[in-house]
């Protein structure tokens, strides 16, 4: 029994060995174009070679290429990354946000005349003793600190050199036109809480833009009726009071002399139809008469 089982294997192993021969033929002439000496071992070595190739290749392009996840069941490579940067993002997000809250916030009460007390700077937290930090610099944050300086010498918008907060022109190289064109009534008077200039002017006159700018203020309020305000370059801002009709919305952008509002005399501080016209410069109320000539 044992014998014919041996028999029977040394069969098999001499079949495997077997030589064979694949021949390509021409189907017209019989002409041999190629053949080939094969056993079945070769074969079996050949496509068991192949097949391991395309796993190890799969398999590569799975772990180390963008290519997975277009696979069901992984995920973006860069998820990670993005997921930091928009984490930063809406942190810096909330911080500006905040602090925008505040700006409008007393705008409306430099509109409403109210005195402006709150700072929009960001506060610290004053139960620490930041006197007694002590900070060390490391030739990694010196070199980082010298590419940011080099980088950032020619940037246009604003640094850290208070442009944002300081004019970088004089206001009286500024060119102011005219928003109504009438009759002082009333002039500036910081003592009596007059912030502005009130204009008396026909009716139906149209209030025009003093300088370039973006409509930040468009709305009613109950003291001085229809207001808008607009801010300009070097933190300014005008403010146009007591209108009858507004001509902008809140964001629109408005060139020098463009009309936009109506002179009135809406809300309760007015005694008949004007312009209470105010100039703020870095959040302080400056005389509009030394400007503009009205």
């Amino acid at each position: 029994m044992a014998k014919e089982k041996n028999k029977k294997k040394r069969q098999w192993i001499r079949k495997l060995r077997n030589k064979y021969r694949l021949v390509i033929v021409n189907e017209e002439t019989f002409d041999e174009r190629l053949s080939f000496r094969l056993s079945r071992l070769n074969v079996f070595v050949i496509i068991g070679t192949v097949v391991i190739l395309l796993i190890v290749a799969t398999t590569f392009l799975i772990a180390f290429t963008p290519l997975r996840e277009y696979i069901p069941g992984y995920t973006d490579v860069t998820l990670s990354q993005k997921a930091n940067y928009l984490q930063h993002k809406v942190d810096s997000l909330e911080v500006d946000f905040r602090q925008k809250s505040l700006y409008i916030r007393n705008l409306k009460d430099i509109i409403d005349g109210k005195v402006i007390e709150t700072d929009t700077s960001v506060r610290t937290n004053r139960d620490v003793d930041y006197k007694n930090i002590q900070y060390t610099k490391s030739p990694e944050d010196s070199i980082l600190r010298a590419e940011y300086e080099s980088e950032s010498s020619y940037d246009l918008y604003y640094n850290e050199s208070d442009e944002l907060y300081t004019p970088t022109t004089p206001l009286s190289n500024y060119y102011f036109f005219a928003p109504l064109k009438g009759i002082a009534t009333e002039e500036f008077n910081l003592t009596e809480g007059h912030y502005g200039i009130d204009i008396v002017a026909k009716d139906n006159e149209a209030v025009k833009a003093t300088l370039d700018g973006t409509v930040i203020f468009s709305d009613w309020t109950v003291k001085t009726g229809y207001v808008i305000a607009i801010q300009h370059q070097g933190n300014l801002i005008s403010v146009y009071k007591h209108n009858s009709v507004l001509l902008k919305m809140d964001g629109n952008v408005v060139k020098a002399g463009d009309p936009i509002a109506i002179v009135g005399e809406s809300g309760e501080l007015t005694t008949g139809p004007h312009l209470h016209f105010e100039l703020w410069l870095n959040g302080a109320a400056v005389n509009p008469r030394e400007y503009v000539v009205f």
